[in-house]
């Protein structure tokens, strides 16, 4: 059997996004299934989501009662798609920034690596598109901080277009995992980077939301400031290494 696809998709609020998103990445591979985690949208995501399984079978929805957070709704993802029989797992976001278009190159790169990131940044060039100038240079100097704290060497890791083999999420303590909004993206990588798997950047074009609202906040913005450097500790420590054994499995570098 050809090995199966699973993209994550967290909402809250997307009633406007969700049914052409879910039809733009089915139409990308057979290969590909949709679970939106849900988290109690008022606008009624939930539903359409719901009534667009029941005549789908490669989509799914998995519900949550309110919003809880970004992190922790790839997390449910994650363990949803880790009792099931899926080979490669992405995240994606529901507003179109991350065009469904992009997915063949993941699965086409995913087969020499461990874990492929989408990259706004890739060797200094910049594609995104629609981000008002304040936004990009918040964007691109957090990479920059997060590179020189925690010595992730990648373009963008705080961008949140993934998508990993399985086996790096059955090594990654998700009941570990501490962060919950963006600084979350930067934590899986660097938690996959230290356990030794192969990391590949590939370059996206990364166009700003037209339907619904943003959910940067200063919050999360705090969070992101304070967890690279609980990262770098935890990697000096030796902490993140050793959660895992898997005997016999050389430990490549982080790749470019």
């Amino acid at each position: 059997m050809p090995e199966k696809a699973l993209v994550i998709v967290p909402t809250y609020n997307e009633r406007e996004n969700i049914i052409r998103l879910i039809d733009a990445v089915l139409s990308q591979d057979t290969r590909i299934e949709v679970l939106v985690v849900d988290d109690g949208s008022p606008d009624g995501t939930g539903q359409l989501v719901r009534e667009r399984e029941a005549g789908d079978s490669r989509v799914h929805l998995l519900s949550r009662e309110k919003k809880l957070g970004l992190g922790t709704a790839y997390v449910a993802g994650f363990k949803w798609a880790l009792a099931r029989d899926y080979e490669f797992v992405f995240e994606m976001d529901a507003d179109f920034s991350h065009d469904p278009s992009h997915l063949p190159q993941f699965l086409a790169s995913i087969a020499d690596s461990d874990l492929v990131l989408g990259s706004r940044y890739r060797d200094g060039k910049v594609t995104v598109v629609n981000w008002p100038m304040g936004r990009l240079i918040l964007s691109y100097s957090a990479n920059i901080y997060a590179r020189f704290v925690t010595g992730l060497s990648l373009f963008d890791a705080t961008g949140g277009f993934k998508c990993f083999r399985r086996k790096v999420l059955e090594a990654i303590d998700l009941d570990d995992v501490r962060s919950n909004g963006y600084a979350f993206q930067i934590e899986m990588s660097f938690r996959a980077w230290q356990l030794g798997f192969r990391i590949v950047e590939i370059p996206i074009v990364f166009v700003d939301r037209t339907e619904g609202e943003s959910k940067m906040s200063k919050r999360i913005v705090r969070e992101a400031i304070w967890m690279v450097w609980r990262l770098r500790w935890w990697g000096m420590t030796g902490r993140l290494s050793k959660a895992v054994s898997r005997p016999g499995e050389s430990r490549p570098v982080a790749a470019k």
